[in-house]
């Protein structure tokens, strides 16, 4: 058999190797997007910053749910030009808004972030387990991730979590039409996504009456992370913002808070409980709450106008409507009042919490 005869052989073989290699390849990775776990209390939130333009980002509100359903990046778009985008997982620990913080950074250089500070006033756990999920299974592979799992869940648990791969064959039983939306071919509807998802339930609540002046909520473990999310925005020259969503708050609540007005002074940085400018916001408690923890879509509106005033004022922030690059933001628009649409019509499957 001559030389060429022979190089002709492995030739064909190793196209055939190649071509059986490239489809083992691609057949993972579309398992890999039919199974993996989609939910938008915060699974999608930290999926959908991967697919955001880079260094597009502006704004970027963090923190718990009471961001992605609080801060309403359409609005925000729409009427004052703001690119923004909620990148938030249920009751976030401020340990895994910092790491989320990191990962951020990689990708976007934005000119200010907003932290929603309700976790730590509520919940007081060194390992918070009940939404943990929700901020973990977005999240790409990398040493960041290790170090936010290392901080986040005791040893044994880890493996509940990751790899996230692990939990994904138990999901057979539970497809359905989302899941067959999340291939790369879709990446305009991914890159539209901002992380806002409204909630349409309109339930009353009692207005809370606040008089605690006490200072002494705030866990260890909390202040610790809360002084690296500062430290790392000054690093990177960012502007940070804390602020209390408008909510149903607790005088327990406001002991946190009081505290980390104190750090916030010390440091120099902007801290604002929304709590406290209710009638300013013109929030209605009759219609404006989906529950007692969460504005709905028109509280949003009523909310996030108000922040948008506010942010508005920094020159830093430029107007980016019509700008080349931004067209994802009207896109977002778009989305969003498709679902107002929904709703209205009754078609709608509403998010609950």
């Amino acid at each position: 058999m001559t030389n060429i005869k022979i190089k002709k052989i492995f030739n064909k073989k190793n196209g055939i190797r190649a071509g059986f290699l490239a489809l083992l390849i691609l057949t993972v990775y579309l398992l890999s997007c039919i199974l993996q776990v989609k939910s938008e209390h915060g699974i999608n939130q930290v999926e959908g910053m991967y697919w955001q333009p880079e260094n597009a980002i502006d704004v970027v509100a963090m923190g718990t749910s009471h961001v992605h359903c609080g801060v309403n990046t359409t609005l925000l778009w729409e009427k004052y030009g703001i690119a923004s985008y909620d990148y938030s997982g249920a009751e976030q620990p401020l340990w895994m808004t910092y790491f989320y913080l990191k990962e951020l950074y990689k990708y976007q250089t934005p000119k200010a972030v907003v932290v929603d500070v309700y976790a730590p006033a509520r919940f007081k756990e060194d390992y918070q387990y009940d939404w943990i999920a929700e901020n973990i299974y977005g999240m790409k592979f990398s040493l960041n991730k290790l170090e936010m799992l290392s901080v986040s869940a005791e040893p044994a648990k880890i493996p509940s979590y990751f790899p996230s791969f692990a939990v994904y064959h138990s999901r057979y039983d539970d497809l359905g039409k989302e899941d067959f939306d999340n291939f790369f071919w879709d990446w305009e509807k991914k890159e539209s996504f901002k992380g806002f998802t409204p909630y349409w339930n309109v339930r009353p609540q009692q207005r809370p009456e606040i008089y605690e002046e006490g200072n002494d909520g705030l866990t260890e473990k909390s202040e610790k992370y809360l002084r690296k999310i500062i430290s790392l925005t000054k690093k990177n020259n960012t502007r940070l913002v804390l602020m209390v969503t408008p909510y149903i708050i607790t005088n327990e609540d406001m002991r946190a808070y009081n505290k980390i007005a104190e750090i916030a002074g010390e440091e120099g940085i902007t801290f604002i409980n929304y709590c406290e400018y209710f009638d300013e916001i013109g929030l209605d408690f009759e219609k404006d709450f989906n529950d007692e923890s969460h504005l709905n879509y028109w509280g949003s509106c009523k909310f996030t106008d108000f922040l948008g005033g506010f942010l508005d004022c920094d020159d830093a922030i430029p107007d980016r409507r019509g700008e080349e690059g931004y067209e994802s933001w009207d896109d977002n628009v778009q989305m969003i009042y498709d679902k107002l649409e929904s709703y209205e019509n009754g078609t709608l499957e509403k998010l609950e919490y």
